[in-house]
């Protein structure tokens, strides 16, 4: 969003520089390719979400194209054995049952988000879920590889193994 972009400016070292992008078109945006030391994609920033229409795949060939040579992508994913293991059938902040489709991949939840003012909305979250092994596999088809995956939690990211009990995986 281009308030993170914003507060990143903001903060960031002289020299350091910041784009908003559709990542579904990133691989069309040839005066991005290659121009990139690093690219951060956390809490389902777009890779995840995109799911309705079977983008990730794109997604993430467009972020290995703006990576230059020796660039690192962080990624994170939801985990698809802690949905499995402890929001299907849970119940949402609606109160409406959090589902997972085993054939997808895909979670369903109804929930409330905040804007900076406070402001709530209810919205339907779409979320792919993912084993190592298909994160593995995606980011070869993108020609990426993958230096580790680890278990975290949103915005506590580290080096442990992947287990069921995280519910994020973080791909370098």
């Amino acid at each position: 969003s281009q308030r993170f972009v914003d507060l990143a400016t903001a903060d960031a070292p002289v020299g350091a520089t910041f784009e908003r992008a559709d990542a579904r078109s990133l691989t069309d945006r040839v005066d991005l390719h290659g121009r990139f030391d690093a690219v951060a994609c956390l809490c389902q920033g777009a890779f995840g979400l995109m799911t309705a229409s079977g983008d990730d795949d794109r997604v993430l060939a467009g972020m290995a194209a703006v990576l230059r040579p020796g660039g690192r992508l962080a990624l994170s994913a939801f985990n698809a054995y802690f949905a499995v293991r402890h929001f299907d059938g849970a119940e949402g902040t609606d109160g409406t049952a959090v589902t997972f489709d085993a054939d997808t991949g895909v979670n369903h939840e109804r929930t409330d988000v905040r804007d900076e003012d406070g402001r709530s909305v209810t919205v339907d979250l779409w979320t792919g879920c993912y084993t190592p092994r298909e994160l593995r596999l995606l980011c070869s088809s993108a020609g990426l590889d993958v230096v580790s995956i680890s278990s975290v939690e949103p915005g506590a990211y580290g080096t442990a193994a992947p287990t069921t009990e995280s519910p994020e995986f973080l791909v370098v």
